[in-house]
């Protein structure tokens, strides 16, 4: 893989970690609080555990993208939070200027998460690290 394709693939991993990072932690948790989180998702429908797992996943999943850590199992524990996203918006229309946001961004993620579960971190990745590299178990796949 080149130079820039490597480099390519770092700026989509770290762009999704924000992303996911900021939409588990600012948005969740400090804007509509854990509790007002939980609450959104029971009005859905789902049990309350989901509202802590979908917090949990997209802090600490954001957290490890940005750095490069497990990067393709992250990605991939990722797809079905971001499918969840994309079901809540569905009745709201396409674009993001909808009431409630639409459901074209969150599927974009998943588009996302599943490049990087392909392809694996790029550069400037924990994953890259020999230290890490040589640690990871055969099921994670090697980084590319």
């Amino acid at each position: 893989m080149t130079l820039s394709q490597q480099t390519g693939l770092a700026l989509l991993r770290i762009a999704f970690g924000v992303l996911l990072f900021a939409h588990g932690y600012v948005l969740k948790v400090e804007t509509f609080t854990v509790a007002g989180t939980v609450g959104f998702f029971e009005s859905l429908g789902l049990p309350a555990i989901a509202a802590y797992a979908v917090i949990f996943a997209e802090v600490a999943g954001g957290l490890a993208l940005i750095v490069g850590f497990l990067t393709r199992l992250t990605a991939w524990l990722s797809v079905p939070v971001m499918l969840g996203a994309t079901w809540v918006h569905l009745g709201n229309g396409w674009v993001f200027s909808a009431q409630g946001g639409g459901w074209e961004f969150p599927a974009l993620l998943v588009v996302l998460a599943v490049t990087l579960g392909l392809t694996g971190p790029g550069r400037w990745a924990l994953d890259q690290h020999p230290w890490v590299h040589t640690r990871l178990p055969a099921w994670l796949g090697q980084p590319a």
